[in-house]
């Protein structure tokens, strides 16, 4: 019995399901976006995996979790080489379908000098995700800890999923990206979102410039039903209110290369630090600190970090 005293009880990897897109990310970087009508002259070239939900569900895998990725990918060669990338991570790929009609989204991506970024998406095979997808998909609600969702997909497919995940007494965290209206029978769902400034500004109509404005559009949201809000600041790291107490948590302070996949890489890992059980407080520090890791680097998965880096 002393011998069996001794040793570590290795803990569960927590069981996270992510629902959401999975594109290919055409990156080039310049000096500067480019003005209406002007050719620029840019640096290097990168084609890498993306999507916000295939990003969050790679941060997950790599930060911890046990990953489940529910997508919808094109019979083309993006969306195989992205299949491919998910398996090697680890990432439980049997929910995602090939599209034979549509094909596999891309996203568009100028990254700047400074680490800033512009993004379009053609969504493809993304917006044909369906409630049936979901269906499929029951046993895997019932298997989660914690179920991740942002808007790169159908409306009525995040909705849906939303409430199934409730329906099992499971954590429901909203990354509600990019910014829409969302409606009630959504929002009585979620049990964290995570909008950055601009989606906090449009889910209120409150400009969130510092502290104090935050707290406001973080009380409007909780008002919405919403317990807990996590409002990312960038290098001034997240605001987080509850309904009860409010916080800054900070982030260290670095030089950005791209935030591409920041947000994305925050989410992820909160998901996997809520996953194991931990506060709030203590998940928002562990996001920030996988985030702040990630703006060093270019790209989207490929400045993911991994539990280890930690």
């Amino acid at each position: 019995m002393a011998g069996f005293s001794m040793c570590k009880v290795m803990q569960a990897k927590p069981k996270i399901l992510v629902i959401g897109s999975s594109n290919m990310d055409l990156v080039i970087q310049a000096d500067h976006f480019p003005r209406p009508g002007e050719t620029l002259i840019g640096g290097n070239f990168s084609m890498i995996s993306g999507g916000k939900g295939a990003n969050q569900a790679v941060a997950a895998a790599r930060l911890g979790g046990d990953v489940v990725f529910l997508a919808q990918v094109g019979n083309d060669p993006f969306g195989q080489v992205n299949l491919e990338s998910y398996e090697r991570e680890g990432i439980d790929t049997s929910l995602i379908e090939r599209n034979p009609d549509l094909p596999s989204g891309v996203a568009l991506i100028t990254v700047s000098e400074s680490g800033e970024n512009t993004i379009i998406v053609a969504p493809g095979a993304n917006a044909g995700m369906d409630v049936d997808n979901l269906k499929k998909a029951a046993d895997k609600f019932a298997w989660a800890d914690v179920v991740l969702l942002q808007l790169e997909i159908p409306l009525e497919v995040v909705t849906e999923a939303a409430r199934m995940a409730k329906a099992q007494g499971k954590k429901v965290i909203l990354n509600p990206a990019p910014a829409r209206a969302l409606p009630a029978e959504l929002l009585e769902n979620v049990d964290i979102i995570t909008p950055n400034e601009t989606e906090a500004e449009f889910l209120t109509g409150i400009s969130v410039s510092d502290i104090s404005s935050a707290a406001l559009a973080a009380a409007r949201i909780n008002a919405s039903g919403i317990q807990k809000v996590i409002i990312t600041l960038g290098e001034n790291g997240a605001f987080l209110a509850d309904g009860n107490t409010e916080e800054i948590i900070p982030t260290k302070r670095v030089k950005a290369v791209d935030t591409t996949a920041a947000g994305d890489t925050l989410n992820g890992a909160l998901a996997v630090s809520l996953g194991r059980g931990e506060s709030i407080n203590m998940a928002v520090s562990f996001a920030l600190k996988a985030a702040t890791l990630s703006v060093q680097r270019l790209g989207a998965q490929s400045s993911i970090p991994y539990l280890s880096e930690l």
